[in-house]
């Protein structure tokens, strides 16, 4: 079923409302008035083709709930359309849901961890090659060695932040 939207003033809807309170109310009254507006039968429905990869959805919400849904939209700096886009994308995908600038500095941390990871492979293929002796090569071993467990508690850091975002997301 087709929608139909439209904004009037405030008067208007006022009267619109008092004319359409004895005849079934403001749906039925429209209806009624388009109806015969158009008065000759509808052809047949045909099947349209999918040109949107997207819909609409509704919600009529209490005055309480929906002040709830707006300070939490805010608290985690969403509106509240992305808010609960993201919590039912969260609820089917089962993947995090994150603000344009955090999936921005998200991919910033994996760049820099993926440099690393580059830089100490470089240096560990530096070590195997290299004819060092003794002492000096000890400790380009443990230096070596505190640089993974370093990037390993920043890699901890990152799966702890997406953890946080996946029970954010959860039920409560």
């Amino acid at each position: 079923m087709d929608r139909i939207t439209l904004r009037l003033s405030h008067d208007l809807t006022r009267r619109f409302d008092a004319a359409a309170m004895g005849r079934g109310g403001r749906s039925r009254f429209l209806r009624s008035l388009i109806e015969r507006a158009a008065q000759a039968p509808l052809p047949a429905a045909s099947p349209r083709p999918a040109t949107r990869s997207d819909a609409k959805l509704s919600l009529r919400l209490a005055a309480d709930d929906l002040a709830a849904l707006e300070l939490e939209a805010g608290r985690v700096r969403l509106s509240r359309t992305q808010w609960t886009v993201a919590l039912i994308r969260r609820r089917l995908h089962d993947r995090p849901q994150l603000p344009a600038s955090d999936a921005v500095a998200f991919i910033g941390v994996q760049r820099e961890l993926r440099r690393i990871g580059v830089n100490i492979n470089q240096i560990a293929r530096a070590l195997n090659t290299a004819v060092l002796e003794g002492h000096v090569l000890d400790l380009e071993v443990a230096q070596l060695a505190a640089f993974a467990v370093e990037i390993r508690a920043h890699v901890d850091g990152l799966q702890e932040a997406f953890q946080g975002n996946l029970d954010y997301w959860s039920d409560r």
